[in-house]
């Protein structure tokens, strides 16, 4: 079922994806993806946990050839002509639902495809989309500390060969938002997600008690882009990896593009 595990642990990440115009854009959080990217062997397959992907089950895309989807509006019209046309790996489907079970994973073969939340980071890192992406769905109704389980239980796919990525934000406020301030921060924002900083890189298996902040309300007033933080979590701890920081800052007050990584 699956090939040989290679000598040491496939990296791991999660990305603070911000703004979808950053799959276009040259910066200091682009850069530092692309650095990722090519630091270490390429992976046989992406396991990617999107915040877009955020539905009322465990499901995985299981196409050959996953469609690029463009879920936003009122961006240039250069963003939606971007194409990433990665191949998908269905086999992988069968793998993580012998890792989950007993939590059932469905296997969407039509559907969905690759988020804005996936390739406008991985176009960064593989722009040859010459590795395979295969998604993972963010279920609704499950608690925090489920989803931290469901990570836990997905460490192991380190040892196949599989990258496990997350893509989200620790911060991700839009209704409050300064566009006027591109590299801001409110005070809020920052006290979360230091607080996060310090919880991730110190302690990921209490990355759940994260929802306790007194800021976090503020700080993920919809939990999409905060829960893949806690798969993250669970990936270091499943496979006893120190989270690092890869890079970190914020953007127009209520949003944080921190990034961290898992490299052995």
């Amino acid at each position: 079922m699956t090939d040989a595990a290679p000598s040491a642990l496939t990296r791991a990440a999660f990305l603070g994806h911000g703004s979808p115009m950053n799959a276009l854009e040259r910066n200091r959080y682009t850069e530092a993806w692309k650095d990722f990217g090519a630091a270490g062997p390429k992976p046989r397959v992406v396991l990617m946990v999107s915040a877009h992907w955020y539905i009322a089950a465990t499901a995985m895309t299981a196409m050959a050839q996953p469609r690029t989807i463009h879920d936003f509006g009122g961006f240039p019209q250069a963003l939606f002509d971007v194409r990433y046309p990665a191949p998908g790996m269905p086999a992988l489907v069968e793998e993580v639902a012998e890792l989950l079970r007993p939590t059932p994973v469905l296997a969407d073969a039509r559907q969905w495809g690759l988020d804005h939340g996936s390739w406008s980071v991985l176009r960064h890192l593989y722009p040859a989309a010459d590795v395979p992406v295969v998604q993972l769905s963010i279920d609704t109704r499950l608690t925090p500390a489920q989803h931290f389980e469901l990570g836990l239980r997905l460490a192991t796919l380190r040892q196949r060969g599989v990258m496990l990525m997350a893509s989200g934000n620790v911060v991700h406020n839009l209704r409050a938002i300064d566009w006027q301030r591109p590299g801001a921060v409110f005070d809020w924002a920052r006290d979360f997600n230091e607080h996060a900083r310090e919880l991730i890189t110190t302690r990921p298996e209490d990355a759940a008690t994260l929802i306790e902040h007194p800021d976090y309300a503020r700080a993920a007033p919809t939990p999409e882009h905060f829960l893949p933080l806690l798969y993250f979590a669970g990936w270091a701890v499943g496979s006893g990896s120190k989270p690092a920081v890869l890079v970190d800052g914020y953007a127009h007050g209520s949003l944080s593009m921190t990034a961290y990584s898992l490299s052995d």
